[in-house]
């Protein structure tokens, strides 16, 4: 695992600090709303794996490189091609120098972050690959099960599904990332800044690490460590459940989205230097953990953006507990 040393007088010991040093590293290069860079930040926070979904040129794989820049661990890219084979992804056993010893040659999901770019033009074959790593830290080839470094993170980027030469990721994986998010054309601001200044594509190159290793590990069990009163728990049961009764579902949430919910939300409460979850995270986090993972009913008729703005309006249906503390 290879290692940058942190830039210094960028964080303190408070979770909330490492946090912000990591939100601003990464809204120094990429031009997107502060609200979905924290969500990314939340995510890494949580210890879970990003999908990025947009249109080529909005800047999936900058932001894909600022995380794992200001990250500072061990980083490798996965370009994904429909010639791409379920061995390229973990790594294999091969003849030695000698032509008769076996040796175990890794795939580049041995890392700390890997950037699975355009990840559904990959043959389902080869998409599969990533769902033990993703899942279970651990890949096994020939009946051999290595474990993968930690942290382990997956940042996958990918094009809608009308591009040419992609298709759908299975429900199954989708449902693996804790998080999807969109960045969105940039504001006229964020536009004008983007041309005046440097290329991001170079600056995100020489991007020093925002936060040492030992700083990201405290951040992640602060992140474990928030209290989740009764109140909220019966939230987050009540909108995971919504998502099941609604006509327009044919598939709602799983256990393991409430699960990924109430996670990717105690990272935000983190962020806002809380040691307990309040409804608003939930709030915050529900579209971007929720809606990847619902399919919806074959000709139901949902206005806006399908299964987003289902979630948001479930979101904005369900009577929020109140919760005064972490009590």
């Amino acid at each position: 695992m290879t290692e940058r040393a942190a830039a210094p007088g960028l964080f303190e010991e408070a979770p909330s600090a490492v946090f912000s040093a990591l939100e601003e590293a990464v809204a120094g290069v990429v031009a997107a709303e502060r609200a979905t860079i924290r969500l990314c930040i939340a995510c890494v926070a949580a210890g879970g794996h990003l999908l990025v979904e947009d249109h080529p040129g909005l800047g999936k794989t900058t932001l894909a490189k600022a995380i794992a820049g200001a990250l500072g661990l061990g980083f490798r890219r996965l370009q994904c091609t429909a010639d791409l084979l379920p061995l390229d992804v973990t790594g294999a056993t091969v003849l030695g120098a000698d032509g008769a010893s076996p040796v175990w040659r890794p795939g580049p999901v041995f890392t700390n972050v890997l950037m699975a770019d355009e990840l559904n033009r990959a043959s389902p074959r080869a998409q599969s690959a990533l769902l033990e790593a993703m899942e279970e830290r651990q890949v096994t080839v020939d009946g051999t099960t290595r474990q993968l470094p930690r942290p382990f993170f997956v940042l996958a980027t990918q094009n809608p599904f009308d591009s040419a030469g992609t298709s759908p990721l299975p429900h199954g994986q989708r449902d693996r990332f804790l998080l999807a998010i969109s960045l969105g054309y940039p504001s006229t601001a964020e536009m004008d800044a983007l041309l005046a200044g440097p290329d991001p594509a170079e600056v995100v190159r020489h991007l020093p690490a925002a936060v040492a290793p030992a700083q990201l590990d405290d951040l992640m069990r602060a992140v474990d460590a928030v209290h989740l009163s009764a109140s909220v728990r019966g939230y987050v049961i009540e909108l995971v459940e919504a998502t099941r009764r609604h006509p327009a579902v044919a598939v709602g949430a799983s256990p393991r989205a409430a699960r990924a919910l109430v996670q990717a939300a105690r990272a935000l409460a983190v962020a806002d230097g809380r040691g307990y979850l309040s409804p608003d995270d939930v709030q915050v986090a529900a579209r971007a953990v929720l809606a990847h993972r619902l399919l919806l009913a074959p000709g139901a008729e949902v206005t806006g953006d399908g299964a987003e703005a289902l979630v948001d309006e479930l979101v904005q249906s369900l009577p929020v507990p109140l919760v005064g503390g972490p009590g």
